[in-house]
């Protein structure tokens, strides 16, 4: 426990130590009889006597000192609860700003330590240190930190994550774009535009070329009305296939044509050459002679034997038909080779081809994959702004029920200040660093809360300059008293004509400041309002600035009090 500054020393109270600040637990300790019989808190006595026995500065002092009676050593002391009762009964005040308790040390340790609202705490999520009675304010509304459910999933998120959760949260309503159907969950969204008849598709032709977007009820009387454009972009694409397949095939082929061209034409040679010699070649008939003996009469004719068989297929000489023949074999060899290599080639190319298919299909589903992409990306970019947008909306809202909070707190304070019987004490804390803004001109005047002679009476408020205004400026401080439009001026008499007395309060009660006048029932600062407050009118002269500057009692703990009477005669 801290106990107020205003507690310095306890000599004025029979003890002998002095006293900077009481800590809670610490006791008071006394000595016995057969000692010196002083007083000294534990604190101190402890201190004293922790480097060994000393002489008691009380009996030093007043001039009683004699051993060993006046020798403080420890365990010659007791605890003292006479004192501790004193020094309970002595009058504190809570030190946290803003904060006006005030009762006596042993009131502040039972019912108010600890428990104060204007005490400073930290935050338990962000550790920002705040006041213990803004925690909830806090935690709902400031704290970054702070966990929210999503109200479309009900997920828990720390807030500074909102905008990535939106991002990718499934029950995150979407609109169509082109049905313009609104709270579509994100999740059933790709199932939503499949089935959408007014949604935005491509073409089934862009992959030839055609980069309109159709909506999908109206993609057959696209196709009937652009045909010949579709057909003119498909007769590109099929030249365009051609000439990259004509490019994808050896050049190897012609030569092969070429060559088996070649082949054909020497087998025709070959051929007219075999029948040149076989017509060359003499047929073979079988012919009969007549037989003669020597010796012998002659025989008579003998049977001519039948005739041999003949043939018209050439016998070539052997060296010559072996040499066609091996030269035919080489040829007909050579016709086989090429043949199979040409069919390796169609084989080959026909791979190609299927490749280049495959190829075709996989660029035309990666370019229908990148569509969508960019479809959903643009998507995404104006659900972005879309969210943007109403982030700052929101950010605008929130600014302004901050602002009408603020206001409403305003408001709260200023009308548990008010009073409805004609007199008002105007308390103005940390005077000096008010002073020194008025003295800069950064805030030359300040305003009282309103108060009134009754609840349905004159509204009215003072109206100070620090530095002082007019003939006062830099000298004196002046004070003024404003007559302010109320709710209820229809019912009272103008002009305002009630004695006025202003007041700079002594803080020992012993000499005020008093200043009073009657109102001027001539002047317009006297009149009925017609806008928010009339003209002030009052003291410029009220206290010169020197008397506050030197030692007194008006300035106490930063602050000073200022007393407006209104005498409510003849009301």
């Amino acid at each position: 426990m801290t106990i107020p500054t205003l507690i310095k020393c306890m000599g004025d109270y029979g003890y002998a130590g002095p006293i900077a600040a009481l800590i809670s637990g610490r006791q008071q300790t006394g000595l016995p009889k057969e000692n010196c019989g002083h007083r000294f808190c534990s604190y101190c006595f402890n201190k004293t006597v922790g480097s060994g026995p000393q002489k008691c500065s009380a009996c030093i002092k007043e001039d009683i000192f004699e051993e060993p009676t006046s020798i403080l050593k420890q365990g010659c002391a007791f605890p003292d609860n006479a004192a501790r009762r004193e020094v309970e009964a002595l009058a504190a005040v809570c030190l946290n700003d803003g904060c006006t308790w005030k009762g006596s040390i042993k009131e502040y340790e039972s019912s108010h330590e600890g428990k104060c609202e204007f005490v400073i705490v930290p935050c338990p999520s962000c550790k920002e240190r705040i006041r213990f009675n803004e925690q909830e304010r806090h935690s709902e509304r400031e704290c970054p930190e702070r966990t929210l459910n999503c109200k479309y999933c009900k997920e828990l998120f720390h807030f500074k994550s909102i905008k990535a959760h939106d991002e990718i949260c499934p029950k995150y309503p979407m609109i169509c774009e082109g049905c313009a159907k609104k709270k579509i969950p994100r999740e059933k969204y790709v199932d939503h535009i499949k089935i959408c008849s007014k949604f935005r598709t491509p073409c089934r032709f862009h992959v030839v070329g055609c980069d309109m977007l159709v909506e999908k009820e109206k993609i057959h009387d696209h196709e009937r009305s652009c045909s010949y454009e579709h057909l003119n972009l498909l007769l590109h694409y099929i030249m365009g296939l051609k000439v990259n397949l004509e490019a994808l095939q050896p050049q190897s082929l012609e030569l092969a044509s070429h060559k088996i061209q070649e082949l054909h034409q020497s087998l025709q040679d070959l051929e007219v050459k075999l029948g040149q010699l076989s017509a060359q070649t003499p047929s073979v008939q079988g012919a009969c002679g007549p037989a003669s003996g020597l010796g012998g009469p002659a025989p008579g004719p003998a049977p001519c034997p039948a005739p041999l068989p003949t043939s018209f297929t050439p016998v070539l000489p052997s060296a010559v038909g072996a040499a066609l023949e091996l030269q035919l074999h080489g040829e007909k060899t050579k016709v086989a080779e090429l043949s199979r290599r040409c069919q390796d080639l169609e084989l080959k190319t026909g791979t190609f081809e299927n490749i280049v298919c495959v190829l075709n299909r996989e660029v035309e589903r990666s370019h229908t994959t990148l569509e969508a992409n960019s479809r959903q990306h643009r998507l995404d970019l104006d659900k972005v702004e879309t969210l943007s947008n109403k982030v700052r909306q929101l950010e605008r809202t929130v600014g302004l029920k901050d602002l009408s909070i603020a206001e409403m707190d305003g408001r709260m304070r200023e009308m548990s200040a008010t009073t409805f019987d004609g007199i008002f004490i105007w308390r103005i804390s940390d005077f000096t660093k008010k002073r020194q803004d008025a003295v800069a001109g950064r805030a030359p005047a300040m305003f009282s809360p309103a108060f009134y002679t009754s609840k349905y009476g004159y509204k009215m408020c003072l109206r100070i300059y620090l530095n002082g205004d007019g003939t006062g400026r830099g000298s004196h401080l002046s004070l003024f008293f404003v007559v302010m439009r109320g709710v209820s001026d229809a019912l009272l008499k103008w002009p305002f004509n009630q004695k006025v007395t202003l007041m700079l309060l002594d803080q020992s009660n012993r000499e005020h400041i008093i200043d009073a006048f009657r109102p001027d029932v001539t002047s317009s600062s006297f009149q009925r309002p017609v806008s928010e407050m009339n003209i002030a009118s009052g003291c410029p002269l009220f206290c010169p600035l020197a008397k506050l500057d030197s030692k007194n009692s008006y300035i106490r703990d930063d602050t000073i009090f200022i007393k407006a009477t209104v005498d409510l005669t003849g009301l």
